[in-house]
This record gives structure tokens, sequence and C-alpha cells, in this order.
């Protein structure tokens, strides 16, 4: 067998997530035919053919489903090595590869990110935004370090650091204002604006109403928070944010915001990782200036502050 190479590792496991060798060159950062190069000599280093080339995108033979996950371990293992090395330092620096939910990433993100570099300014730090089951999958795999998502994902390979807890609240037509917040009973009966299948908040706020068992009258479905409070504010329905968004969701739109009555509907938000990660104390460090980057901004943005078009 002649030499393998990382490089070629990597290049196939970004090839084998996006079927497509546009796509995976563009992502690599390569052009195509020198994506394609290395492809081939992989599969001559290799003896077997990985890909079913078609006009349009690849598929992996079965032996190349096999050799991308034995790639990808490799590559994890890889990674945790240097990992271990910077975890032997005792600054925090290099590349962090963090993942987050998008009900959370938009509002927490500058806050975060201006006290991780302020704190460690030798970090590196990269972003990635996506519903819970792909983060879990990436950092299962070892394409991020962490993650912060809503408790509990019950991952038995994951550490799990509860962070904080922000409540749900009812975003209603500005007309709604200073009537009383709806029983999670009566939300049944209401035209109730959801973001789409995928994200861990739809459960979270069905499971409320009580609408998991039972179908609800009529929900509608969205691809952002943005768009469920613009929704409100034409009088198309009403929606459940989290407390986080309400300063910035609410600020463009005629709507009203409403606490609901105890025991209102929250969510505990934290930060995962592997239990094999190297990087788990320097991972602890991190997750208490998130936690604390998110008290920060509860006290700034304060549901109970009077507005011009909101009131809790």
């Amino acid at each position: 067998m002649s030499h393998i190479t990382l490089k070629q590792l990597r290049y196939f496991d970004v090839l084998a997530r996006h079927c497509h060798f546009g796509r995976a060159a563009e992502a690599s950062a390569i052009s195509q035919p020198a994506l394609s190069m290395q492809i081939k000599e992989l599969e001559e280093a290799l003896g077997g053919v990985l890909l079913e080339r078609g006009a349009r995108q690849v598929r992996l033979t079965k032996f190349g489903e096999e050799v991308a996950q034995r790639a990808r371990d490799i590559l994890r293992s890889v990674d945790e090595l240097g990992d271990f090395a910077r975890a032997s330092r005792d600054r925090l620096d290099g590349r962090l590869r963090i993942g987050m939910i998008p009900t959370i990433a938009p509002y927490l993100l500058p806050t975060m990110i201006g006290n991780l570099t302020r704190m460690h300014p030798e970090l590196d730090i990269h972003i990635r935004e996506t519903v819970t089951p792909k983060l879990i999958q990436e950092l299962a795999e070892g394409r991020l370090d962490t993650a912060i998502v809503a408790l509990p994902v019950s991952e038995p390979s994951f550490t799990e650091v509860a962070l904080f807890a922000e409540n749900f609240l009812l975003v209603r037509p500005g007309e709604d204002e200073g009537t009383p917040a709806p029983s999670s009973e009566s939300l049944r009966e209401m035209r109730l604006l959801l973001l789409e299948e995928g994200h861990c908040f739809r459960d979270q706020a069905l499971s409320f109403c009580n609408m998991q068992s039972t179908p609800p009258r009529e929900v509608l479905d969205a691809s952002s928070l943005f768009t469920l409070v613009q929704m409100v504010g034409a009088g198309i329905g009403v929606t459940l944010i989290p407390e986080m968004a309400v300063a910035v969701e609410t600020r463009s739109a005629s709507v009203s915001v409403t606490r609901f009555k105890k025991p209102q509907p929250s969510r505990t938000i934290g930060m995962i990782w592997r239990k094999t990660s190297p990087l788990a104390r320097q991972l602890m460090e991190i997750s208490e200036v998130v936690r604390l980057s998110a008290e920060t901004l509860r006290k700034q943005h304060n549901p109970g502050a009077s507005s011009r078009n909101r009131r809790t």
C-alpha cells in the first residue's frame, strides 16, 4: 500500500459529507481538479474504489463508507492529539470550534465573543450555527470542540454543564397589550406560529401547549424567530420566543409581549463536549465565560423594561 496522507483523508472526509466535488472543493478551499487528484491518489493507495461518480453528485461505495468512518476516527484522534498538546499549556490559545443553536446564537454571540477575545486573546474562535441534531453529530465526529444547546441532550459520551435558564414569553399583536396571558390549554385554540421541524425550541413550545400527543387546531412554521415575530405583527397569529430574543426581535414589530403565569415555560441552556476531550478543563473555563455573558445580557435586556411596542 502506498503512503496515505492526512491531507487526503481530510479531503475525502469533506467529500463524503458533501457528496459533491464542487461544494467539497469550495469547503476545502482548493480547486476541483486538485481535489479530484487527491481522491484518485487515495483510491490508488487503498487499492479500491471509494466513489460512484455521477454527473451532478457522487455516492460512496460500500468500501468508501467504511473508509469514511475510519478516516473520521483517525482525524478525530489526530485533532485530539493536538488538543492534548494545547491542554498541557497554561493559557487558552489556538482554534476553538463552538456550535450554537439558532435560537441562542444571534443574541448571545456578540457579548460572548467580546468577552472571550478580551479574556483569551490568543483564541481563534470558529462558530457553527445549526440545529441540535447536527451539532450533536458534528461534536461526536470531532468537527466541533463544544456546543451550546438546550439541555438535556442525554448522550452518554458527552459532558453536560448547565449554564442558565430562560423563560418563554408570549408574543401577540399589539392590540392585545394589557390583556392577561392565556393558559396553555387556550393556546391550543389559537393560530400558533412555530419554528420549522428540527428546532428543539419548536418541540419545547409544543410540549408546553401539550400539543405533542394531540394535533393543534392550526400551526404555521417559520425558519427564524424574526420571521415569527413579524408574522405576529402582521396579525397572522401568536408565538412563543425565548426571553433572550425579546429585545432584538420585537423592536421592529408592533407586538405585545407577555409573561405566562407560574409555572412559566422555560428551558435550560448549557454547554456540551465529548468526555474524551483533552480540553475538558479549558472548556469548563469557557462555560463560565458563556454563563457570565448570558447574565450580562439578562441585565441589559430586562424584558420588564418599558417599551414602545412591548410589555411583559
